[in-house]
């Protein structure tokens, strides 16, 4: 099991740290590249299992490209392949589920990852994830309405003249400035939410609201750190997207493994953590049984 480190900020110190909330750790850079050290070292040792599962990211980049062809959804392109990254926390969690089982010991495969719909605060994660796909589609639409302020309605002709009108007009060049601006509130949006909110979820079984609030809290008490994060996600999204997005096949498991990391050094493990209760066991029925099982009532009436 792995030991984390950092300057644990004392509980005395804050009054929603006292009150029960997560205790927040300051962390430095150094905790950063612990956690993408970390995160490489979860992939390796479960690479395929982490391309199955988001196998889904080169298929859509995939998908997208060949769109092109069509050339309507050309100017579009660029705002679909970064807003990907909006929904990532929530597409990882497979991965945050793999990451704590290898932290514990535990068996690690693509069918353990996804113990996750199990958890109790699966409809948390489901609540914060629609949040993510409102944010997703905000995002798109804007960015739709920032190129038809810039060029109107007509569309492009082709790959080459959308180069062209994008890199060699002024409005191509406000396109650029205005568009990569708002994209990054956007982003500064997603990570501010979600940076922490669904490791915390499903290892402490939070609720969303309690999960964002302990997220809002850990970027405003490691503003440089979590800025920094931002920075090399985007950096690492940019770099596996260049070849036909198949990169991504690699840089979205080594940012999932990552991120659950990075909740590991940014908050404080609970010192008496409430064991789940257990489940209910589940009676096998046999196959043979299947109409009768559909009516239970009638078995007990004829015994």
């Amino acid at each position: 099991m792995a030991t984390y480190h950092g300057n644990v900020t004392s509980m005395a110190q804050s009054g929603p740290d006292a009150a029960g909330a997560p205790v927040i750790r300051t962390i430095g850079l150094s905790d950063l590249h612990r956690a993408l050290q970390r995160g490489w070292e979860d992939f390796k040792a479960v690479p395929s299992h982490a391309i199955i599962l988001c196998i889904i990211y080169p298929v859509l980049g995939l998908m997208l490209a060949r769109a092109v062809h069509g050339y309507s959804v050309l100017p579009l392109l660029f705002p679909l392949a970064a807003g990907f990254a909006l929904l990532g926390p929530f597409a990882a969690l497979g991965l945050y589920e793999m990451s704590r089982r290898r932290e514990r010991g535990e068996p690690a495969s693509a069918w353990d990852a996804l113990e996750v719909v199990r958890s109790p605060s699966f409809g948390a994660m489901l609540g914060l994830g629609v949040l993510l796909l409102a944010l997703f589609v905000t995002w798109v639409a804007t960015a739709q309405a920032i190129y038809i302020a810039a060029f109107g309605y007509a569309g492009a002709t082709g790959a080459s003249d959308f180069a062209e009108r994008v890199l060699t007009t002024p409005q191509g060049w406000w396109l650029i400035v205005v568009g990569c601006g708002v994209g990054f509130l956007f982003a500064l949006a997603a990570l501010c939410i979600s940076v922490v909110s669904f490791p915390l979820m499903l290892d402490r079984h939070a609720g969303a609201g309690d999960a964002m609030v302990t997220s809002l809290r850990a970027v405003a008490r490691n503003p440089v750190p979590m800025a920094a994060w931002g920075l090399i996600v985007a950096v690492l999204l940019v770099a596996g997207s260049l070849p036909a997005f198949l990169g991504l096949a690699v840089v979205i498991p080594l940012l999932g493994h990552a991120t659950w990391h990075l909740y590991r050094e940014t908050i404080e493990p609970e010192l008496n953590p409430q064991p789940l209760p257990p489940r209910a066991h589940r009676e096998r029925k046999p196959a043979a049984d299947f109409p009768a099982n559909l009516f239970p009532w009638r078995r007990k009436d004829s015994a």
